[in-house]
């Protein structure tokens, strides 16, 4: 079992995604709760698709959920957050049932700063397709904006449902649309971490692309934490980042099958003084 303590200038940030309530295993979801108030994160960072099909019943799961975790929450939406057969929903008020259910009735958003920590959350899910998603232009110059009086000294994160960039040794996986201009404004904007999941398995690593300066970022996809649509051999698991000084670990938290998240895989990474991030021994 980890031993979870705060430390001073340390930043525990608990990385879940594609809930899809409706096709939720209940222990697994109890279980997960309990070890948030166990290891007491600084942040929860939520990646999109709480619900199975946007349906106001799963919502209003997702929402009960969200509502028993202590720490703040950062959230975005996934494309499955948007509804699929009915079309004038899909197209007029695509993420009415995400508002009314999540952002208006909860202390969660889209944005979380402190000392140490910058966090944004970009909703990449759009209407007119069903499992891609996109970056817009003005997405990207509100990464700049939002990144602009942010500390160099402070972490910085970018949250999406679609990744951005596969991670250097894994599999190649979809992008969402515009993924290479939107990386350019995430390293303009000295961006660190790119938060992601929609494929529902778990990586780390530099961005597998031609981008220069890609060592000054990792990307970090999560599997999926709660649903009972695993990948073949994957099953349960969220990411645990510790943001530590220069140091950035990420633990892939994987379900054991039966009581508890247990730790499965390590990456730690060093920003060094030439602000990229180095890969560590564990």
């Amino acid at each position: 079992m980890l031993r979870f303590q705060k430390l001073k200038a340390m930043r525990l940030v608990a990385h879940i995604s594609d809930l899809h309530f409706g096709r939720h295993d209940a222990a697994i979801v109890g279980a997960l709760i309990a070890q948030f108030g166990e290891m007491c994160p600084h942040l929860v960072v939520l990646s999109g698709d709480l619900t199975q099909r946007a349906r106001s019943s799963q919502f209003a799961q997702a929402k009960h959920f969200i509502n028993r975790i202590k720490a703040p929450v950062v959230i975005v939406p996934g494309n499955h957050d948007i509804p699929l057969y009915n079309v004038m929903h899909r197209f007029f008020s695509p993420l009415e049932k995400y508002r009314r259910h999540i952002r208006e009735t909860s202390t969660s958003g889209d944005w979380y700063v402190d000392d140490e920590l910058a966090v944004l959350g970009l909703n990449t899910a759009r209407s007119l397709t069903w499992k891609s998603g996109r970056v817009s232009i003005g997405q990207m110059g509100l990464i700049r904006r939002r990144f602009e009086h942010i500390p160099q000294a402070a972490w910085k994160i970018i949250v999406t449902h679609h990744p951005i960039a596969s991670a250097h040794g894994e599999p190649r996986i979809e992008l969402a649309g515009r993924a290479m201009l939107a990386l350019r404004a995430i390293a303009d904007a000295g961006v660190h971490l790119l938060l992601s999941g929609h494929h529902h398995r778990p990586a780390s690593g530099h961005p597998a692309s031609d981008l220069l300066l890609h060592e000054t970022m990792l990307v970090v996809h999560a599997g999926t934490a709660v649903s009972t649509r695993t990948r073949e051999g994957e099953g349960n698991s969220y990411n645990l980042v510790c943001l530590d000084g220069p140091h950035a670990t990420v633990d892939v938290m994987r379900w054991n099958g039966s009581h508890a998240f247990e730790p499965a895989r390590r990456s730690r990474y060093r920003l060094n003084s030439r602000g990229r991030l180095e890969s560590e021994i564990v």
